[in-house]
């Protein structure tokens, strides 16, 4: 079973847009999709993926609502499980997080680069709080960003003290921190949230995956991709050199997710 927990697609209505916006922001990056949801599942059935996570993104309070509503709209609990998105700056974001768990979505996600807000500050904490009490996942964009230049907003060391302030599950995308290798290791490896292995082929030296999932451990890491903007196969690649055992690879593609998500695994 294969199950990629870091997956983007967009309503049909703005997907052509969309796509050419963050291809330029991000130096015409390849991608691996037309960015819809017909060619998210194309791609699934081609590379054999089974479940893919689709993680959508509030990017101001206005969009709040209508993005939550594509992400119900998509979110059959079957192959596709989408995950919703608050803005931090929005005057209902307590409503709209009650709304989308009555939705029967599992969690949430933040891109701190994008929605201009520190992963950290203080002002967060009553709505990891909310987001915890609820009993949401809550995935974060870490690291570095190709359509932002730096200072980035959720660098490692910050990562680690606003995932403290959660009791519900937390993941940091791109293996902890994108470019961020040393910090990964000084300051998440061994703490209590999960490693997303997405976006790893070419931006992660070998040596550094091995270091991170020798003092992380297999428990808490995830299969992921970013596709459109990665690939099932770039990503195999990476962990197909780094001489883990059949247990530890199926924890990280499909065991660690089935227990998160709450679903039964398929051999």
């Amino acid at each position: 079973m294969l199950i990629d927990f870091h997956t983007h697609c967009f309503p049909d209505n703005l997907c052509e847009r969309a796509m050419k916006k963050l291809i330029y922001a991000s130096g015409n990056i390849m991608t691996h999709t037309d960015g819809s949801l017909f060619g998210l599942k194309s791609y699934m059935k081609k590379n054999g993926v089974d479940v893919s996570v689709v993680l959508n993104i509030a990017t101001n309070p206005r969009q709040q609502k209508n993005v939550n509503d594509f992400a119900a709209s998509i979110n059959n609990k079957k192959d596709i499980f989408s995950f919703g998105s608050v803005h931090p700056d929005s005057p209902d974001i307590y409503e709209e997080l009650e709304r989308i768990r009555d939705l029967g979505m599992k969690g949430v996600k933040f891109h701190p680069d994008y929605q201009n807000f520190e992963s950290d500050d203080p002002k967060m904490k009553p709505i990891y709080k909310k987001i915890s009490q609820l009993g949401l996942i809550t995935v974060f964009h870490a690291g570095f960003d190709y359509g932002y230049p730096p200072p980035y907003k959720n660098m490692p060391k910050a990562m680690a003290r606003a995932a403290s302030w959660f009791d519900s599950p937390v993941i940091a995308a791109h293996w902890g921190g994108l470019n961020c290798n040393e910090d990964v290791l000084k300051y998440l490896c061994g703490e209590n949230l999960y490693l997303d292995l997405s976006f790893g082929y070419c931006s992660m030296p070998k040596a550094y995956a091995s270091m991170i999932i020798q003092k992380h451990g297999t428990d808490k890491l995830l299969f992921a991709t970013d596709t459109p903007w990665h690939s099932v196969e770039m990503e195999m690649r990476l962990l197909s050199c780094l001489e883990l055992s059949e247990d530890e690879m199926n924890r990280i593609t499909h065991l660690n997710a089935c227990s998160l998500l709450g679903i039964e695994c398929i051999k």
